[in-house]
């Protein structure tokens, strides 16, 4: 049997919603400190029912980007991003940013750049919307993929409040 090759990533589309809250289990679950995605499912029906409606519009400042498994078995992995809007500042005048998250590959398909394929098809869609600033959370797996893509460590810690 011949290895799968990288696909081309495609845009994701609200018939893609719950493939694409498959696939962020899949990388909640790789994360040793986060609990166990079905743990409370019931974050999975309001997240479908989000990217539904959130890819439902081109303009929107929600995206993901698809690869297709080339069985026709779902999607093989995705990255989903987000825009935001924060008072400028020097570097940022604008306050633009891009947000990274939900970079996931289904386990059976992984190491052969399908992640990739998704992260850069999202960096493109920011630069095609003037976002100059992304930034994103990598585990320890991940980290040596968005180094290669020019991501680098902050010194801004990151807090966290629950309210």
């Amino acid at each position: 049997m011949e290895p799968e090759r990288p696909a081309p990533a495609r845009r994701a589309t609200p018939q893609d919603a719950e493939e694409l809250v498959r696939l962020r289990a899949v990388m909640i679950d790789s994360l040793a400190y986060r609990p166990a995605a079905d743990a409370d499912a019931s974050w999975r029906p309001v997240a479908v029912a989000t990217l539904r409606a959130e890819l439902a519009d081109p303009a929107g400042n929600l995206t993901a980007f698809v690869v297709d498994a080339p069985d026709g078995a779902g999607l093989a992995a995705c990255a989903v991003g987000t825009i935001e809007y924060r008072l400028g500042g020097p570097g940022n005048p604008d306050g633009s940013g891009g947000h990274v998250f939900s970079v996931a590959t289904d386990p059976g398909r992984r190491r052969r750049g399908h992640a990739r394929a998704c992260t850069e098809a999202l960096l493109g869609w920011f630069r095609e919307r003037g976002v100059t600033r992304v930034d994103l959370r990598a585990s320890e797996d991940a980290e040596p993929l968005y180094a290669s893509l020019g991501f680098a460590r902050t010194p801004d810690p990151a807090m966290r409040l629950y309210l």
